[in-house]
């Protein structure tokens, strides 16, 4: 927790220069609040807390069987819960109006790189064959805590007449924590309101 802090002081800190803060919903995945704010011309830093979808059965079997809890352990499944995701990510911003030839409003391309981390708890049920009847069936839960760099390309469009601007983008994650190399892609569309200070 006091790393996002950590975070928030340094975007507040980078907003203190600019005159215009975007604040708004991301639907997609991860979905969630975002805080977006401009650090220099062209320039952008970027927040967003909320919420990652699961990984794959696959992908938390074979975490379950990387680490058993006993030799014998059969995995039966798992149950997820609790997702967790915040995103700390830069972008460089241009105005597509002229290749596009817009005159009403501000359609903008953009890419940019950042960091991402996701949590959720994980609880796994297995067995132990016995050597009587039957098996004995157990639970075991743990936190499944991913992190990792995220690349991105996007197009948003910011009204004439009215304070929002509507976002659409595709990225790509890559873990480093825990499963390293492990890749996810990522979508989202969403909206902003646009307010200066």
């Amino acid at each position: 927790m006091k790393y996002l802090f950590v975070v928030l002081l340094m975007l507040f800190g980078f907003g203190g220069f600019a005159q215009e803060y975007e604040v708004g919903l991301r639907l997609g995945e991860p979905y969630g609040i975002t805080f977006k704010t401009p650090i220099r011309q062209n320039y952008s830093a970027e927040l967003i807390i909320g919420r990652g979808s699961s990984n794959t059965m696959q992908y938390y079997r074979r975490s379950f069987e990387n680490n058993r809890p006993v030799s014998s352990a059969l995995y039966d499944g798992q149950q997820v819960s609790g997702a967790f995701s915040a995103q700390v990510r830069m972008s460089h911003e241009k105005s597509l109006n002229a290749e596009f030839d817009i005159a009403e409003g501000n359609l903008m391309g953009y890419f940019g790189a950042g960091a991402q981390l996701r949590r959720v708890s994980v609880t796994y049920f297995y067995h132990t064959p016995n050597a009587g009847e039957g098996a004995a069936d157990f639970r075991e839960s743990r936190s499944n805590v991913d992190f990792g760099p995220e690349g991105f390309i996007g197009s948003s469009y910011y009204f004439e007449t009215l304070p929002l601007g509507v976002f659409a983008e595709l990225g790509l994650f890559m873990e480093l924590l825990d499963r390293f190399g492990h890749l996810k892609v990522q979508g989202a569309i969403g909206v902003r309101y646009v307010f200066g200070i």
